[in-house]
């Protein structure tokens, strides 16, 4: 009888220890009371100057890092190309896409702040399409009619100024996922001009394409760029959402913020 006794409370002990070996282990892995949370954020793979660059710098990344230290979130960034973000952002591999017009059938992709009538206040910056031609070239663009159009109109794959150019009855060439890619096809005469935003045509028009292109005076279009959150992280913490669209408002009105705007980007300085 006390051998059984010592031996039941052998087990005993044993089976204690093992209990708090595995909530000592479970306490390891969950995160702390209070913890800051982790976003991950995908951004296109290009420089879309003075808002982004493949490196991770530019006013969408101070605006970001400031959001971040204002409502204690840690954003970890991802760049890949653009039409990728999206399909991942759809698939929830990542929680959000930065910085993406609206479109409707974006919808099913994530989440806008505001929802299907998104709340430009809460935007990242606003940025414009241009059309570019060759120089001395005859396209024109009155802001409703597409003249002299003499063959197809180019724009970067997944972007959303492809619609409009549909609606005004072009041929769209979307095969090209940098500008770049999209002015040597235009000055190999296979495009009768290049819708580009608006600090693309900034970027050519000062660099060694410049000579040789043009920007027609009006733009295609002006419009808000967002933050675009994924539908899981949105059902699962509503809160953290708003808090993050909410910062986006304040931030980007911030006097702080503003003098980066106007001086330049932190990300530009280094």
């Amino acid at each position: 009888m006390a051998l059984a006794a010592t031996g039941a409370r052998g087990w005993a002990g044993r089976l204690a220890g093992l209990g708090l070996a595995l909530a000592a282990a479970w306490c390891a892995a969950a995160p702390l009371p209070g913890a800051a949370p982790t976003v991950t954020l995908c951004y296109e793979r290009a420089d879309v100057r003075p808002w982004r660059t493949e490196a991770g710098e530019g006013l969408n990344f101070d605006l970001l890092r400031m959001v971040g230290e204002r409502e204690h979130i840690v954003f970890n960034f991802q760049s890949m190309p653009f039409k990728r973000c999206l399909a991942q952002l759809k698939a929830n591999a990542v929680d959000g896409v930065f910085a993406v017009s609206f479109k409707p059938d974006r919808l099913e992709l994530g989440a806008y702040p505001g929802g299907a009538t998104p709340d430009a206040s809460k935007r990242m910056h606003i940025d414009r399409y241009i059309l570019l031609r060759r120089k001395g070239g005859t396209l024109d663009w009155d802001g409703k009619t597409l003249r002299n159009v003499d063959g197809a109109i180019g724009a970067q794959l997944g972007y959303s100024i492809t619609d409009q150019l549909r609606s005004l009855n072009v041929t769209v060439d979307e095969g090209s996922q940098k500008s770049e890619e999209l002015v040597r096809k235009l000055l190999a005469g296979r495009l009768a001009g290049a819708a580009v935003g608006g600090s693309d045509a900034r970027t050519l028009l000062d660099g060694p394409y410049g000579p040789q292109i043009e920007a027609l005076p009006v733009p295609l279009v002006e419009k808000p760029y967002f933050l675009m959150l994924s539908h899981q992280l949105v059902a699962r913490q509503p809160e953290l959402a708003e808090r993050i669209w909410s910062a986006m408002e304040q931030v980007r009105n911030s006097s702080a913020y503003k003098k980066l705007e106007r001086t330049g980007s932190k990300g530009a300085r280094r």
